[in-house]
């Protein structure tokens, strides 16, 4: 099989492999009360930097370089990879640690590749300087250009879809507080 093959086959499995995962969190998963909250207060900073992000996106139209794309060109992913560790956080097992961990380790750098030649293509003239100045991920330095002047776009928050997002945390959660009150 060549590497383009496998890279888009795994690509293509990104999402199915999530609900697996999130299925087997939710198994093996072993709540308190004290873990739910503390995994709740780290999950909602990830939700709310994915809402910030879709409410600034405009996907495949113009390169964003407003609102957390200024601090990280993948802001939506970065909200993830915080919601995730919320998960851990809640869970309080090391299965799920090792779930979200491989999860990660396995598709988010082909993701974020993917994204980057997607960028250049869509983009040739912009997002090379874009890149020169904003982090990949972790928003280590804010990008220096002028910003769009944009603000929250609750009408972009919708045509991104980011409310499946919300939904799917929020079912999780109740999964959660419903395990802890059966088991």
């Amino acid at each position: 099989m060549s590497k383009k093959r496998f890279k888009d086959i795994l690509y293509a499995w990104r999402v199915r492999a999530g609900l697996l995962g999130i299925i087997l969190v939710a198994i093996l998963a072993n709540p308190n009360g004290s873990s739910l909250i503390a995994g709740f207060a780290v999950c909602l900073p990830g939700l709310l930097l994915r809402a910030w992000a879709a409410a600034h996106l405009r996907k495949d139209e113009e390169l964003t370089v407003s609102g957390p794309y200024r601090g990280t060109r993948n802001p939506l992913y970065l909200g993830n990879l915080v919601i995730g560790l919320g998960i851990v956080v809640a869970s309080r097992s090391v299965w799920v640690l090792s779930i979200v961990t491989v999860y990660f380790l396995l598709f988010y750098p082909l993701i974020i590749r993917m994204e980057v030649d997607k960028m250049r293509n869509l983009f040739p003239r912009e997002y090379p300087d874009y890149s020169q100045k904003t982090s990949l991920f972790f928003p280590f330095r804010w990008s220096s250009s002028p910003s769009q002047k944009r603000k929250f776009s609750w009408e972009l928050y919708l045509k991104n879809t980011e409310w499946r997002a919300l939904l799917g945390t929020i079912i999780f959660w109740l999964i959660m507080i419903g395990k802890l009150l059966i088991f």
